[in-house]
């Protein structure tokens, strides 16, 4: 336990357990923020934990600094020390070859994100600025005190990305694919905005779906029994044995967020001849929807786009919700609707040398990313420019 210089009413405290915080004072801390999403709960961090899907087995060994002033949390940062760069969707497998090469270790490295979850949203939570940057002057001070190679924050707000670019870190630029809802009545009219071409080909998509057969049924996270549960799981498993990896969530992670986030939750089944032979789950609140997880038991052609894409959106529009991510990558999206969005990580080494290498490379990459997406722009999949 430290205290804070300047801020002595603060004090520190490295937790490997989000328990040792407890869900009322974690989740209201996290209800201030302006970009928290169901990701930053206590339920689905806690799932994560318990589950032993993101643990110190699995690599992601939780170090959370927490700022609390006498018993209450005023500000708190999801904290990992790892020994490898899986399940981040930022690549930085190549600065870690360089540090090997010149005889350096990389890891263990710091990491700030929601394990194996892509999405943009507050880490840097706090109760106003002032904690928020006490919390960073701390973060430096662990990562400096502590000896890590580097500290990586991913998916920060566009908010906290300028305060910790201020602060010295690195900023790095990716892409995401997303569909903003234009206040459609119904997909058609979704449709009738899309360039002819792009229209006719997702009607020709969704019409071999049909034609072979596939209804849907949309389930709730309230209505989601165990049986719903092991079938989707088995989809799940199927897409990572399709592409010869191994999963990173266990079945106990899916049934914990089941039983404690169910108003978050909403399930996509397809059934052909009464049977299900794929799913698709989505994680929610009122404004946005996430894509994040598919599989299916049975190849059928344009499947993954209905299930994934196409059904999701027909549940954007029914319940008025803003946006669908859709997931990491995948500039197939924009044939299907969605449009390129920036994403920012943040980055801070120790080694000096190395720090300005990677500055250099992360310029020349920067104006790479700035170019693709004035491409992508000019490729826009509807009639006239839609913007958020």
């Amino acid at each position: 336990m430290n205290l804070i210089p300047e801020q002595t009413h603060y004090r520190m405290r490295v937790m490997d357990s989000l328990a040792d915080v407890g869900q009322k004072q974690w989740d209201q801390l996290v209800q201030l923020q302006p970009n928290a999403n169901p990701f930053l709960s206590y339920a689905f961090l806690h799932a994560l934990h318990e589950s032993g899907s993101a643990c110190e087995r699995t690599g992601w060994r939780a170090c959370y600094l927490t700022l609390w002033e006498d018993e209450s949390l005023v500000a708190a940062l999801p904290l990992y020390e790892k020994n490898h760069s899986y399940g981040e969707y930022v690549f930085d497998w190549a600065w870690a070859d360089a540090y090997h090469r010149h005889g350096l270790a990389y890891y263990p490295k710091l990491l700030s994100a929601i394990p194996f979850t892509p999405v943009t949203g507050n880490r840097l939570i706090a109760k106003d600025p002032l904690a928020q940057q006490a919390l960073l002057h701390e973060l430096i001070q662990f990562q400096t005190s502590s000896h890590f190679s580097s500290t990586h924050i991913l998916f920060p707000s566009i908010e906290e990305a300028l305060i910790l670019h201020d602060a010295g870190f690195l900023m790095r630029q990716g892409i995401q694919f997303h569909w903003l809802n234009q206040g459609y009545a119904n997909f058609e009219e979704f449709l009738f905005g899309l360039e002819q071409k792009k229209r006719k080909n997702i009607l020709a998509e969704r019409r071999k779906v049909a034609e072979a057969g596939v209804e849907f049924q949309h389930i709730s996270g309230k209505e989601m029994t165990e049986i719903d549960w092991l079938f989707f799981k088995r989809c799940y498993d199927q897409t990572y044995l399709d592409h010869h990896s191994t999963p990173y969530l266990n079945l106990d992670f899916f049934l914990q967020i089941g039983a404690s986030m169910p108003e978050h939750i909403h399930l996509i089944f397809a059934k052909k001849n009464g049977l299900p032979i794929a799913a698709s789950l989505l994680i929610h609140n009122d404004r946005t929807v996430y894509g994040r997880y598919w599989g299916c038991l049975e190849q059928i052609r344009c499947l993954h786009f209905e299930t994934s894409y196409y059904q999701p959106i027909e549940f954007c529009i029914r319940n008025k919700i803003k946006v669908f991510e859709g997931g990491a990558q995948g500039e197939h999206k924009m044939a299907r609707g969605f449009l390129p969005q920036k994403t920012i990580s943040a980055h801070h080494l120790s080694e000096s040398a190395f720090s300005n290498a990677v500055a250099d490379f992360l310029k020349r990459e920067s104006g790479g990313i700035e170019q693709q997406l004035n491409e992508l722009n000019e490729r826009t999949p509807f009639r006239s420019s839609i913007k958020e």
